[in-house]
């Protein structure tokens, strides 16, 4: 494989390979099992003494065609990596294959609501504290650190309000204090950011997301150094078994193809849709890293190519106006899922972020006036001229 090739070229060809058969298409290898040209070649595959697949909770050919090209697109630092049934098994199989009892995580309060779960409930439950904190406030990370600190983890942009979180700096503090950052980039995509180049030691995503972005398929993935991956997270993997379908890598590998094209796109109309709705008298603040009023737009600047496709936004008037905006809109459908080539829009308060005591919602700033959108392909005019009408029909 060329390293040199850009990213739109290693989405189409990376991580290939053709079996004797030629084929254009990769091939979807659907078994759950291999055989061995003899016992003696299957001892040594058991000792690691000789490359080949075992068992397909281990390792499948169509998935680590997925994997390859994924760490070919991701670039400098993502040496190896290993996907998984779906984006919450990578989160959890990245932070459970490193830590263990006594350790200590620190990680940013603004995160999927599942994450959150991961961090601050289950992994306290095996003797692992966790502190969170305000992850755009640089001192509050430094504070947060003990001796048993070992991992830092957050997403940027966040999940819902898009806080946009320096990921050079936290990482600084947590390799000065001998930890490991890992980095949610599934809003941000490995097309629009690069956590690696700004000091991250592992990147998770959800490839349910915009990596597959037309709603069919379920799944994660991990990246980072050969030797974590190898004397870390691939055992956890192959002993606990959240490993991802060959079909589904076989979908995944076919939506890598369009990733880049269908980034841009998006970009294009969330870009046309914030602005839009900033100029709205009914709409209070918007939350969009690509616009000049984010409050960390300098920052989005620095570390993302655009601002992608997500947009939260406050709805004067609570929930009643928020619910009512919402079931107006013609072409966006009520999702609570992203990325997808529809227009996806939420309640965050009610569906993502539904478990979350209310004081934590509030002090998130996830009030019942917050929706938050995914910016699909449809043409952007329409989805302006949606959004006018539905803001018509609630003022109304």
């Amino acid at each position: 494989m060329k390293k040199n090739w850009s990213a739109q070229t290693q989405l189409i060809h990376g991580g290939g390979s053709r079996s004797h058969f030629g084929e254009t298409s990769e091939a979807l290898y659907l078994t759950s099992g291999f055989v061995y040209d003899s016992a003696e070649q299957a001892e040594a595959r058991f000792k690691e003494e000789e490359d080949g697949y075992i068992y397909a909770r281990f390792g499948n050919p169509t998935v680590r065609a997925f994997e390859t090209r994924m760490m070919a697109l991701e670039g400098a630092g993502a040496e190896d990596a290993r996907a998984t049934a779906t984006g919450m098994a990578a989160v959890t199989a990245c932070l459970m294959s490193q830590l263990q009892a006594g350790d200590h995580i620190v990680a940013a309060r603004a995160l999927f609501g599942s994450c959150r779960y991961v961090v601050e409930t289950l992994m306290p439950k095996f003797g692992v504290a966790c502190t969170l904190v305000d992850g755009t406030d640089l001192d509050a990370w430094q504070q947060a650190v003990r001796p048993e600190t070992k991992v830092f983890f957050l997403e940027t942009p966040s999940n819902p309000l898009l806080e946009i979180i320096d990921m050079q700096s936290v990482a600084d503090i947590a390799h000065a204090a001998g930890a490991r950052l890992v980095v949610d980039n599934v809003f941000a995509t490995p097309v629009l950011q690069k956590p690696f180049q700004f000091g991250a030691d592992m990147v998770v995503y959800s490839a349910t997301k915009h990596i597959d972005g037309q709603g069919r398929c379920l799944g994660g993935i991990v990246l980072g150094s050969q030797a974590y991956i190898k004397d870390e997270l691939a055992n956890f993997i192959r002993q606990t078994g959240p490993s991802m379908a060959p079909f589904n890598a076989w979908v995944l590998l076919k939506s890598l193809e369009t990733l880049a094209l269908r980034v841009e796109a998006h970009c294009q109309n969330a870009e046309r849709v914030a602005q839009f709705l900033v100029a709205q008298d009914a709409i209070g603040q918007v939350f969009y890293p690509g616009h000049e009023s984010h409050p960390q737009y300098a920052l989005a600047q620095k570390q993302m190519t655009r601002g992608s496709n997500l947009i939260a936004f406050e709805v004067k008037g609570g929930k009643e106006k928020a619910f009512a905006l919402a079931n107006a809109l013609d072409i966006a459908l009520i999702s609570n899922n992203l990325g997808d080539a529809k227009t996806l829009i939420t309640h965050p308060a009610t569906t993502t972020h539904a478990k979350l005591p209310d004081d934590v919602k509030a002090d998130l700033g996830i009030h019942d006036n917050v929706l938050r959108l995914s910016i699909g392909l449809e043409d952007g005019q329409d989805l302006v001229d949606d959004f006018a009408q539905a803001l018509a029909h609630v003022l109304a």
